[in-house]
């Protein structure tokens, strides 16, 4: 969805969290050996944020390695300035307060897209949900660590909040009183911690507790070493032979999950809550239904590709969401605390998620809790483990590359028409990484070429590329700086020149902005686009049927070569249409199903203008009306399409209008 702007910024949230009460938890942890200590012990300011873990594990008796890899886990050891998570999570140990979370929009809230991005029936018209906080008593453990560490570690909700230092002071209070609640020495054996380590989840199921203590054991055996958003070098090496007890999580007392027919990996934790298929009479008193199409994929149409959104708002909120039958729909959610998943909808189903019913029909839809206007309110690094396998498990179920142009963002999906273009939505947006994702895939983002290649691959280094956005509060004012996936185009090869147009988004020929919801002149890490030109330090690629210019040093590069197939007007022509769906042509179409018109978007595919190609695809449409699914087809035409990575978002060219080459020829 198109990114709220009602999320405050990272430093309006802090004065915000300054002036509010502290939080009264109910059933707080043992008190930690009788009495908390009365003064943190010194750590020097040359020790940073790695002193800081040493000296508290040393306070609390914690192994520094499972410290260590569970505020990895959390944070990968960032501080976002004492901002609060989409979860209300404070720190390097992501502690959190929930009665602080930031505030979240109606999901789809921005733009006019219709979700479903069909008009064989009426435009969806979602709700507006209101979500509102439960009592204290009410709130699940995982949303409470705060003021529980506050509890038992003496620190001050304030200093947990604000100081990093004292924040993971409270993480090892936290984990040495879950030790002492399961009955456990404070032992040195890192393996021996199994048990608070998934209790430190705060998950309430055994399968999420479980799966968040193995994670944690995978970064100790593995190791890891970075710089942190505050500059700081923290490393962990890597641990090896170490054997838990993974038994200790049955004795936890927590539910066991309902799996029902889950479509997941065995390595990550899921239940089945289902989206409504439901039946039912409109405001105006016809016949509706809602909130997905039942299919049968992949035998009826193939499963290409995983669509990556963002909630917009908070898990308990967004859960009710899905499971209102008029509303919208998508396969996945995942929540950010501990990367636990919901699935609502089969594969073989087809979800209201992307605004677009072409995409819709062959794609899969995973729902991320976060908010792209407020970078740190962040993607946890649990959430980000548990999509990965998630998306490698679908990636190899149904033959889908794992590349940049199958594994989209809701923002990188295309207008159907003309009219579409603008109400289009924008999220996981900018600071979503997608390097570190493809990472955990397996997958990363490197040098495939020479310079002679013929294309590049976005790819800049996301702590260091940090462009100038604006309007995540307000239209115009500056966001606060922060790493970013996204590189600007430009029209020369200058700082200061001006932005590339996209006349899809602004027909009248505005110009482009630092907007962060503004699509028109941004590449994406993992995008490839076929070089136009070069000089010095900048790049040209061919974008929305024009050269864009975008920096590209060789001492920190944004992007790197790479080589591949792409197209190119066949013959004679000047100029080819672009679309944004791939649909049949009209003599397709059987008798009663109405034909859909093959309009192109306003874009033009110029001769000498090369684009990087995905699949090629046959004309498709998938004519699914009424809740009764036998008039339900799939039509199929002559018809062929690639589909190229033509601007920010993707795109269709007809097979029959193109010539296929390979880059750099």
């Amino acid at each position: 969805m198109r990114g709220s702007a009602t999320a405050r910024t990272p430093a309006a949230r802090r004065r915000a969290v300054r002036t509010a009460g502290a939080l009264v938890s109910a059933g707080l942890l043992l008190p930690l050996l009788g009495a908390a200590p009365a003064a943190p012990p010194s750590t020097s300011s040359d020790e940073g944020l790695q002193g800081a873990f040493a000296a508290a594990a040393a306070e609390y008796r914690v192994p520094q390695s499972v410290l260590l890899g569970v505020s990895y886990l959390q944070s990968r050891w960032d501080a976002h300035g004492g901002a609060p998570s989409v979860t209300g999570g404070y720190g390097p140990m992501h502690l959190t307060d929930a009665r602080t979370a930031v505030a979240g929009a109606p999901h789809h809230s921005e733009g006019d897209e219709d979700p479903r991005g069909d008009a064989s029936r009426g435009v969806l018209k979602p709700k507006e949900f209101t979500a509102k906080m439960p009592k204290n008593s009410q709130l699940p453990a995982r949303l409470k660590t705060l003021p529980r560490a506050a509890e038992v570690s003496g620190l001050s909700a304030e200093r947990l909040r604000t100081d990093p230092a004292a924040n993971v002071r409270g993480g090892a209070a936290l984990l040495a009183a879950a030790q002492q609640k399961l009955g456990k020495p404070l032992s040195e054996n890192p393996a021996d911690w199994y048990g608070a380590i998934a209790r430190f989840s705060g998950a309430d199921d055994q399968a999420t507790a479980a799966t968040y203590a193995n994670d944690v054991f995978a970064v100790i055996h593995d190791g890891q070493e970075r710089t942190t958003d505050a500059g700081q070098h923290v490393a962990l090496p890597a641990v090896s032979g170490l054997k838990p007890d993974a038994a200790q999580v049955r004795g936890m007392g927590l539910r066991k999950a309902p799996k029902g027919e889950t479509e997941c990996p065995s390595t990550v934790s899921c239940e089945w809550i289902p989206a409504p298929y439901e039946e039912f009479k409109d405001p105006n008193g016809n016949d509706d239904y809602g909130n997905h199409d039942l299919s049968d994929r992949p035998g009826s149409q193939s499963i290409d590709t995983i669509v990556i959104h963002d909630t917009e708002g908070r898990w308990e909120g967004v859960l009710n969401m899905v499971q209102d039958p008029t509303y919208v729909s998508w396969q996945y959610t995942l929540r950010s605390t501990d990367g636990h998943i919901a699935q609502h909808v089969k594969a073989k189903d087809v979800a209201w998620h992307a605004g677009n019913w072409y995409v819709n029909s062959k794609s899969i839809g995973l729902e991320h809790e976060g908010f792209l206007t407020a970078p740190d309110t962040w993607y946890t690094e649990a959430m980000y483990r548990s999509s990965a396998r998630l998306v490698k498990y679908l990636s190899k179920k149904y033959d889908i590359p794992l590349d940049r142009q199958h594994i989209i963002g809701h923002d990188n999906v295309p207008g159907t028409l003309p009219s579409t273009i603008a109400g289009m939505h924008t999220d996981p947006g900018p600071y979503w990484d997608w390097q570190h994702y493809f990472t955990l895939m397996g997958k990363p983002f490197k040098r495939t070429a020479g310079p002679s290649g013929g294309l590049v691959t976005v790819a800049p280094v996301y702590s260091k590329n940090r462009p100038e956005y604006t309007g995540c509060v307000k239209p115009g004012e500056k966001c606060e700086t922060h790493g970013s996936a996204a590189v600007r185009v430009h029209t020369e090869p200058r700082d200061d020149a001006p932005l590339i147009k996209d006349i899809g988004l602004r027909p009248g020929g505005g110009d482009s902005t630092t907007g962060v919801n503004d699509t028109g002149a941004r590449l994406s890490t993992g995008q490839q686009y076929a070089v136009a030109d070069r000089k010095g330090d900048w790049t040209a690629v061919w974008y929305l049927g024009q050269k864009a210019w975008f920096k590209n040093p060789k001492k920190q590069p944004t992007a790197v070569d790479a080589s591949g197939l792409v197209v190119t007007p066949k013959g004679d022509a000047k100029e080819v249409p672009v679309y944004g769906r791939a649909y049949p042509e009209k003599e397709a179409y059987p008798a009663g199903v109405p034909v859909q018109p093959v309009t192109p978007l306003p874009y033009k595919l110029l001769a000498g203008q090369e684009y990087a190609i995905g699949d090629k695809v046959p004309g498709e449409y998938f004519y699914a009306p009424t809740f009764d699914t036998a008039p339900h087809k799939v039509v199929r035409g002559k018809d062929t399409y690639y589909e190229v990575q033509f601007g920010h978002r993707v795109a269709y060219v007809r097979a029959a209008d193109v010539k296929v080459v390979r880059s750099g020829s």
